[in-house]
């Protein structure tokens, strides 16, 4: 083999690498190729900790779309947060969304928790049943600190 040859393949190697980082970083970052498969859902949240743009959306463990778009409502003082799910995942009008976490060290995702109304949300309707993450520091405070959740003390 020529010394051209090796550099041409050497070369293509890295090029198939780099093409393979940016896909990875894509997909990471939240990007979906063909979105438009998609509709749009909000939810207000008191705390919002651990999730960001491109966090999952999961329904019964699988994803099933992505946070959009995460801000502080200045009125209300809660987290407003849009995210989008799959056109043939049809969620119900009472359903609740919860931020849950993957384990000790994992991260957090957006749940979905489906309720067994026979309608179905549409683009843009906002879903009213939340819960709010749970801060495992505050948990482990209140242990410690012998206040066991009693706001009292």
């Amino acid at each position: 083999m020529s010394e051209n040859t090796t550099e041409v393949l050497v070369g293509g190697a890295v090029l198939a690498a780099a093409v393979g980082f940016f896909i990875y970083a894509a997909q990471v970052g939240g990007y979906e190729m063909g979105s438009s498969d998609s509709y749009r859902l909000s939810a207000s949240f008191r705390a919002a900790d651990g999730i960001t743009v491109g966090t999952d959306v999961r329904l019964a463990g699988v994803r099933v779309g992505s946070v959009t778009d995460l801000t502080l409502n200045t009125e209300t003082f809660r987290a407003d947060v849009g995210f989008t799910v799959l056109d043939d995942v049809e969620v119900p009008e009472d359903s609740t969304v919860a931020i849950s976490s993957e384990g000790l060290l994992g991260g957090n995702f957006v749940e979905l928790l489906p309720g067994g109304s026979l309608e179905a949300l549409a683009e843009g309707d906002e879903i009213y049943n939340t819960q709010s993450s749970v801060s495992l520091v505050t948990l482990l405070l209140r242990y410690v600190g012998g206040n066991g959740g009693d706001s009292t003390q």
